[in-house]
């Protein structure tokens, strides 16, 4: 494993993130998106340690950002993904590093499993009691995953058990059934920073460096239309109070504002219909379909509570849908996972390993275990990091992973037209990122 590999525009570094980011010059990076540690030892993995505890692992993570932060250019923004059980430790960190820290952009999944203890169960357990199994687990998943394992298969008495509903045996059991010891996780936050500013204001720092900025207008959700003069112009709310009797008319939408919630189907999801617990399809279920269409009516209104007068105004959003509508939404490729991989072996991805994105455990339902080439379990979805690159890179901008995985963050970079530094610890997930990420620049090389 060479310690760096440079090509075209990207650069990769093997090894530690606190000793490779010594070899970057300071106020050279544009953006940073990364996935960090969470510090909960996730599947045992070493790499997640807590460093014994809430303040060894903050002193950790703020040396690291501190490091980040001194590469950055002057306002440069960052988005640092964090578990929601342990995010106020990662913002902390990024304080005392010196980040600001602007927003917390959640992102809603819908496809975690809750790692919870069935008290009812550990009684029994306990006990040595056996709990008799009464019927189908109506929640299991099998019906609703195309390909998926029967209740009726053949399973093994044990793994029967999880997914059928079984009586409490013990009296204990019987007092405490249906009590549990968690939720069920369906959202991860991703923390916008920002880099001070080295100008007294943010347009002569963007002047001076190129950063201090988020691409409002590239991150757009598509969908909404403008209210406009029948010239053109832009008229906000305040503006029409002065324009009675003007004629308005709908603009070409340019799209809704980007919102800090950002929402991803589930990786069963199929081009026709949602997966049942899609975070797209459950919001939508619950908001109902708006079918509201643009129109022109006169209206009576008063200007600040003294004479009226009237107008033809715009109203409505000028499209139909959920309200899913109104946020980011990205979709899960299956072929991106292993893109670029061939020749590698296949490795069978555990029920940890089987995300569409960062979130913490997935989903127990009796599915066989997935053949994989990329067994990194984090892997993010490339339509979402494409957004986030997207959203905080100025054109051209360097975008830097501290945490690089199996380069996620790399890819987008690259099919976003940005250039990528990233640093990955781990020799066997640093192969999988320099495979992946070379094939995509090798693509638009022979493009």
């Amino acid at each position: 494993m060479e310690p760096i590999l440079e090509q075209g525009r990207f650069t990769i570094h093997a090894g530690d993130c606190l000793e490779r980011l010594k070899h970057l010059d300071p106020d050279s990076v544009d953006a940073l998106v990364t996935d960090p540690p969470a510090g909960i030892s996730f599947m045992g993995k070493d790499w997640d340690s807590d460093k014994g505890g809430r303040a060894g692992w903050v002193e950790w993570m703020t040396e690291v950002m501190r490091e980040c932060l001194r590469v950055m250019k002057p306002g440069a923004h960052g988005l640092v993904w964090a578990l929601p059980r342990t995010s106020h430790w990662t913002a902390t960190a990024l304080e005392d590093a010196g980040f600001e820290v602007r927003d917390v952009v959640t992102h809603l999944f819908g496809s975690g499993f809750p790692k919870s203890l069935d008290v009812s169960k550990a009684f029994d357990k306990a006990a040595g009691a056996e709990r008799k199994i009464i019927g189908e687990n109506p929640n299991k998943r099998n019906a609703h995953v195309k390909g998926g394992r029967g209740f009726d298969k053949g399973l093994g008495g044990e793994k029967l058990q999880s997914m059928g509903i079984t009586a409490p045996a013990t009296d204990a059991a019987k007092q405490w059934s249906g009590w549990g010891t968690a939720l069920k996780p369906a959202s991860e936050h991703w923390i916008l920073v920002r880099k001070p500013i080295s100008e007294n204001t943010v347009a002569a720092n963007v002047l001076k460096w190129g950063t201090g900025a988020i691409n409002i207008d590239g991150s757009r959700i598509e969908g909404k239309p403008r209210t406009t003069h029948k010239d053109g112009n832009f008229v906000t709310k305040k503006q029409e109070m002065f324009e009675m009797g003007t004629e308005f008319q709908a603009a070409e939408p340019s799209g809704r504002f980007p919102a800090n919630l950002v929402l991803s189907h589930s990786p069963y999801c199929e081009d026709d219909q949602c997966d049942v617990e899609c975070a797209v399809a459950q919001l939508d279920a619950q908001s109902g379909t708006s079918g509201e269409k643009l129109r022109v009516e006169t209206v009576e209104k008063s200007i600040w509570g003294g004479s009226k007068g009237s107008f033809k105004g715009v109203r409505g959003h000028g499209d139909s849908g959920g309200a899913s509508r109104f946020f980011y939404c990205a979709k899960i490729s299956s072929s991106e996972r292993n893109a670029g991989l061939e020749g590698m072996p296949d490795v069978e991805a555990g029920i940890g390993d089987d995300r569409p994105s960062g979130q913490s455990i997935s989903r127990l339902d009796g599915r066989a275990p997935r053949v994989v080439k990329n067994h990194h379990p984090t892997v993010k979805p490339q339509k979402l990091m494409r957004y986030f690159c997207r959203m905080i890179t100025p054109p051209g901008g360097l975008v830097l992973d501290p945490f690089m995985g199996s380069g996620s963050t790399g890819i987008a970079a690259l099919k976003e037209g940005f250039r990528f530094v990233g640093i990955e610890r781990e020799p066997e997930y640093f192969e999988i990122a320099e495979k992946r990420v070379g094939y995509q620049h090798t693509q638009e090389v022979n493009a």
